[in-house]
C-alpha cells in the first residue's frame, strides 16, 4: 500500500511539471507569396508571449512591434539557437538583422509595466528578405 500511495504520488509531481512548462512559441508563417506576416495578442503588465520563425543565412530580418492603445508599451528580444543575435529588452519597437545561419529565431514580446495602461493589445509585424 505504501509503494502504490508512493508511485502515485510521483507520478502526480511528475504531472505537475509537465503541466506546469511554459506553452511553445507560436510560429510566424508568411501566406504564400508573400514576405511579411503580422500577428497580435493582448498581455498585461510584465506578461511575455513567445513567436518562432526562420530565416535563411543571408536574409534581412525586420521587427516592429506596435500596441492598442497607442504608446510605447511593448518591447521584445530575439535569441537564435546557436548564434550571436541574442539581444536585451529593447525600449525601441523596431530592430532589424542579417541572419548570420539558416534556421529559428524566437521572438519574446514583453509588455512594460505602466501604471497608466496595465493591459494592451500588440501588434508584432515580421518582414523577411
Amino acid at each position: 500500500m505504501k509503494k502504490l500511495a508512493l508511485s502515485i504520488s510521483v507520478l502526480l509531481l511528475a504531472g505537475l511539471g509537465v503541466f506546469g512548462q511554459k506553452a511553445e512559441p507560436k510560429r510566424i508563417s508568411f501566406e504564400r507569396g508573400k514576405t511579411s506576416a503580422t500577428v497580435t495578442g493582448t498581455l498585461s503588465n510584465d506578461q511575455e508571449m513567445d513567436f518562432v520563425f526562420g530565416a535563411k543565412a543571408g536574409q534581412t530580418v525586420k521587427l516592429k512591434v506596435t500596441s492598442q492603445p497607442k504608446g510605447n508599451l511593448f518591447d521584445f528580444r530575439i535569441a537564435g539557437d546557436g548564434f550571436e543575435v541574442e539581444t536585451d529588452y529593447d525600449s525601441y519597437s523596431e530592430y532589424s538583422f542579417t541572419a548570420p545561419a539558416t534556421g529559428d529565431y524566437l521572438v519574446f514580446v514583453r509588455k512594460r509595466s505602466t501604471e497608466s495602461v496595465r493591459r494592451a493589445k500588440f501588434f508584432l509585424r515580421l518582414e523577411i528578405n
